[in-house]
């Protein structure tokens, strides 16, 4: 009796610093996904200064540069967004799920199209499967710089523009709260449906409409993966608030749950100590 009270004493006390840490994870989380919030927001102005200037140029019939044109697509390339790290719930398996679904809807032959993937969980999953992946990156922080994933972005767009594949998607988590977060599939590139809103500026060039377009359009396409990244990066941190508080509700249950079984192995070893004790008595009598 003695020994299964240790044990349950032991599971208790693991349990306890199990949870410690499932708490402290998830209150870094909920401060991280401030910040992200904050970085995403902060953003916007930028991506939407340079929507407005392309669609100014391009609503003055300047919309004939390749990055705005449909073709035939003959092969798509996936910009797949994950985590380095784990303990997000599905936060990761949700948008690969949504990769493989895509692929088998819309492919036939892994020569249909390529992938790219920033995080060490999304490029590790696909090696696994024995998909080639053109472009990886990896090690991006908490707070994403540009220039962290400037690279992958730009091979995207030069793949595009040089007629490596036709059409270029985003896959990544959309940022709804911290309880919510959407797998999701957007049309990169190309730039198509770039609309023009609001009222009409009257801007001079230099030296023409064309040139800064082509200067332009880059740009912009490479602000909607940095957008994204930082989106998703809002969605890492809220699943993983809401996968650690989880995981600390479960732990006060587990703990609760040995607790009881404990106090009953005490209260049983205690009556079976009074029971012999009245049982010695007896004898001695």
């Amino acid at each position: 009796m003695a020994k299964g009270m240790r044990d349950i004493k032991r599971q208790i006390k693991s349990v306890q610093n199990m949870k410690q840490i499932t708490k402290a994870m998830e209150m870094v989380a909920a401060s991280k996904l401030k910040r992200s919030e904050q970085a995403a927001t902060a953003s916007r102005p930028y991506s939407d200064k340079i929507k407005e200037v392309i669609a100014s140029i391009a609503a003055g019939g300047n919309n004939k540069h390749p990055m705005l044109q449909s073709r035939e697509v003959k092969k798509t390339a996936y910009l797949v967004i994950t985590s380095d790290r784990g303990l997000a719930g599905g936060y990761n398996a949700n948008v690969l799920r949504k990769v493989m679904s895509t692929i088998k809807d819309n492919h036939n032959s892994p020569d249909d199209y390529a992938i790219l993937v920033i995080g060490r969980k999304g490029r590790d999953f696909f090696r696994r499967q024995g998909i080639a992946v053109a472009s990886a990156v990896s090690g991006v922080s908490d707070s994403p710089k540009f220039a962290e994933i400037k690279s992958i972005a730009s091979d995207g767009v030069r793949g595009f523009e040089t007629g490596e594949f036709d059409e270029l998607n985003l896959i990544y988590n959309e940022y709804v709260n911290a309880m919510t977060q959407v797998p999701v599939v957007k049309q990169l590139l190309p730039l198509s449906q770039v609309e023009f809103s609001g009222s009409t500026a009257d801007y001079e060039y230099e030296p023409s409409a064309e040139e800064v377009l082509n200067v332009l359009l880059p740009k912009y396409a490479e602000t909607l993966v940095f957008s994204a990244m930082l989106e998703s990066k809002a969605s890492e941190f809220g699943a993983r608030m809401t996968a650690m508080g989880s995981a600390t509700k479960n732990a006060t249950k587990m703990i609760d749950k040995f607790t009881l079984a404990y106090n009953r192995a005490r209260q049983a070893a205690i009556t079976q100590e009074i029971a012999e004790i009245v049982g010695g008595v007896n004898a001695q009598q």
